[in-house]
């Protein structure tokens, strides 16, 4: 895991880039535009283009290099920036939605390739550990990239929030290139790839469609989970104003860091429990673990006192990383050649939930208040995973983890765990 804690580095430096520019570009679309309506646009470009992304990535990561994808998406994501730094004050309204598109797309093409390389880049037998390291590197990113993002734009303005951020995808793709991981499999690499493509594309469609029907559920569930994660996004602003007028940013600050907690805390607690055990959380795991923590946003927008809120945030960040561990565990269990399309559905589908739901959330606040929102969408949230937890409990299946076994047609070692 020596090299692969290597990349979490340089994945978490470019998450905490891709954190700040969130904060400061949303800031300097407003101020550059003096209009609500142009920031809307850049948000809802950007999101589209994610969208859209996933279905390209899919592809993309399923005949070519993906170490070579990954650092091309920090690179372009850098030059994007660079260039917006650079060109004449006048110009730049219009480049801000060129770079929405090319943030949108690369953020989602890099985010498709890691996932899908990662049992390559680890092994089978690791990838859940792997996964809870990167759900790690991306929460500590996030608490650092909106906690200095308004002090950076203060002190030294948007050029140096810009340069910091393309210095993030820089050093990202540095490290990306220097270090000597494989990224697919050794029969991938060997040729082949547009007849494993055209395979991949008929088995990603058969599958959903007939072959596992429970992979397709898990996906749904996600793509609602993407609609809750939109409330409680949209909500949290106003819910926080209404708590504290003065000053509304105290309790969003308290929440993101506790949820970021409580994502560390489930990385730790489910690597101990899988290396004990040997076994993968599987579907019911997975379907409960979704139930709480779409319940624990719900008490938060409660109107408990803020220790309770705390605890449930806490609770909530927990059960969050939780189910992405396992849910991206078992999509990592395809095949190589079959694991980039899954992963370009998967982020298409989470992405078109939580675009959707950040305008039909925004719309509802107008007349309702956070708490009946945000139960509303978690509460659409938690009905699907019951069903799909009864249903897996009414047939008595479990999906188990594959065997702590190198994948068959390994000609070359893979990255062994260090111990000690």
């Amino acid at each position: 895991m020596r090299y692969f804690r290597l990349l979490v580095l340089g994945n978490g430096i470019s998450a905490y880039g891709s954190y700040l520019n969130m904060v400061a570009l949303n800031v300097f679309v407003y101020d550059a535009t003096g209009s609500a309506l142009a920031a809307g646009l850049f948000m809802a470009v950007r999101l589209a283009t994610s969208v859209v992304s996933g279905w390209v990535s899919g592809r993309l990561v399923s005949v070519h290099d993906r170490k070579r994808l990954m650092v091309g998406a920090d690179l372009c994501q850098a030059l994007a920036l660079l260039s917006l730094l650079l060109a004449p004050d006048g110009t730049r309204p219009g480049l801000l939605y060129v770079l929405a598109v090319v943030t949108g797309g690369c953020s989602t093409l890099s985010q498709v390739a890691l996932r899908s390389s990662i049992p390559e880049i680890v092994g089978a037998e690791h990838r859940v550990r792997a996964n809870g390291l990167l759900v790690t590197g991306r929460s500590l990113a996030m608490i650092a990239g909106f906690a200095s993002s308004g002090v950076v734009v203060a002190e030294f303005g948007y050029s140096a929030a810009f340069a910091l951020d393309a210095g993030t995808f820089l050093v990202s793709a540095t490290v990306l290139s220097l270090l000597p991981v494989r990224t697919r499999a050794a029969t991938d690499a060997a040729g082949g790839g547009s007849a494993k493509d055209s395979g991949a594309a008929r088995w990603t469609a058969r599958m959903l469609l007939g072959t596992a029907p429970l992979l397709m559920a898990m996906i749904a569930t996600r793509a609602v989970d993407g609609l809750g994660s939109s409330s409680h996004n949209v909500a949290l602003p106003i819910y926080s104003s209404s708590l504290d007028p003065d000053h509304p940013a105290t309790f969003i600050s308290q929440f993101w860091a506790t949820w970021a907690i409580g994502n560390i805390v489930a990385q730790q607690v489910i690597g101990r429990v899988t290396k004990k055990t040997g076994r993968t959380p599987g579907e019911r795991a997975f379907a409960l673990g979704a139930c709480v923590m779409s319940a624990g946003f719900i008490v938060v927008f409660s109107g408990l006192p803020t220790v309770p809120a705390v605890i449930a945030a806490l609770v909530a960040g927990a059960a969050d990383g939780f189910t992405e561990i396992v849910y991206v565990s078992r999509l990592q269990t395809a095949p190589d050649d079959q694991r980039g399309r899954l992963f370009g559905l998967t982020a298409s589908a989470e992405n078109t939930g939580f675009g959707l739901g950040m305008l039909v959330s925004g719309a509802l606040l107008e007349t309702f208040s956070p708490l009946q929102v945000v139960a509303a969408f978690h509460g659409l949230a938690i009905a699907l995973c019951a069903a799909l937890l009864l249903w897996l409990v009414s047939r008595g299946r479990t999906t188990p983890a594959p065997p702590a076994a190198e994948p068959a047609g390994r000609d070359t070692p893979t990255m062994t765990e260090e111990r000690g």
